[in-house]
Parts: C-alpha cells; structure tokens; sequence
C-alpha cells in the first residue's frame, strides 16, 4: 500500500524543517516522525531510510527551486538578464516560506564525508542541473566561452549561498553584480 500525498506531504515537510535548520546528522528520524504526527511505520511505508526521506526532500527542493528560477528567466528582457535572473530567483528563494538561511544541498554535501547514494545522487542533480542551465543561458551570452562562464557563475552562486551562513542578513545584490562583471569579462 502506497502512502497518501498529504502524508508524504507532512513528512516531508517536518523532514525539511528539521533538517534544514537543525542539521541532518543532528536530527533523528523520531524527531521527523513526531513533527510530522505519523508513525514510524507510515514513514517506513513511503521511505525506507532517513537518507531516503532527505533524498525526496532534496529533491522536492529542487522542484520548488526550479519553478522560482523559470519564473525570474521568464521577467527577463534580455539575453544577460536572463542570465542574471539566477541571483533575481535565489532572493526570492530565500523569502519563500520553505527557504533557508542556505543552500540545502550545500548542507547536505557538507554533512557526509561518504554520502549514501540517494543523498550523493540528489546533490549530484543539483549541481548538474544548475550547471547545464547556467550554460545554456550564458551560450547566448558568452556563445563558445559558455561553459567557462557557466562555471565561474555557478562558483558565485555558491560562494552567495555560503555568504548566508556568515551574514544573516546577506544580500545576493553583491553577488549579481560580481556576476555582471563576469559576463561583460565574456567579452561578447
């Protein structure tokens, strides 16, 4: 018997929570199972693992992520904008009920020396993901120096999303101007 979509809902909902802001490592699987209000036994119907309920939530977070960059791309007028619209969708990100003081992703990478294959899988997406997008916005951009400048981005990007750790308060601004500069360095 499968799970129903309100109660995969809740767990992953108490599991993104939970880990996100307490650490994965820090955060037992009761502690996801009592937030939610199910039993263990719901939870291990759905999720075999606790590495599996991060895996679904992760990507879950990417959904949710992807939908906030389209919609920043889509507000865009041109070509750099677009480009640029990455730093637009990670401010507006961070202001969304489910969005964090960082990257999750990030956290996730960070908490395991050796991640189990369906956390490494769902950082490993992430990544990828964020790295063929950057590349095909910046091919209108930067044309044959596209992927180099996907590259030095996706280091920006990563670099604002560890900023939040440091400075609550951080502004992805600072970010997406070093960002322009990048591209106008691309020199098309």
């Amino acid at each position: 018997m499968g799970m129903r979509p309100r109660t995969e809902e809740r767990i992953l909902d108490a599991a993104e929570d939970l880990f996100f802001t307490q650490g994965i490592a820090a955060t037992p699987i009761d502690a996801v199972i009592a937030r939610a209000g199910v039993s263990a036994a719901t939870l291990y119907r759905g999720f075999p693992s606790k590495e599996a309920v991060l895996a679904a939530a992760l990507e879950r977070r990417q959904r949710v992520w992807l939908e906030t960059w389209d919609a920043a791309v889509a507000r865009s007028a041109d070509d750099v904008e677009r480009l640029l619209a990455v730093f637009d969708a990670l401010a507006a990100f961070r202001d969304e009920p489910r969005g964090s003081r960082w990257c999750a992703f990030l956290g996730a990478a960070a908490e395991y020396a050796d991640p189990p294959p369906e956390v490494a899988s769902a950082v490993r997406a992430d990544t990828e993901g964020m790295r063929a997008r950057l590349t095909a916005l910046a091919r209108p951009v930067a044309g044959a120096a596209a992927d180099e400048l996907a590259e030095r981005l996706l280091l920006v990007v990563s670099g604002d999303l560890a900023m939040r750790l440091r400075e609550r308060d951080h502004d992805t601004a600072l970010a997406r101007s070093t960002a322009a500069l990048l591209i106008a360095a691309a020199g098309v």
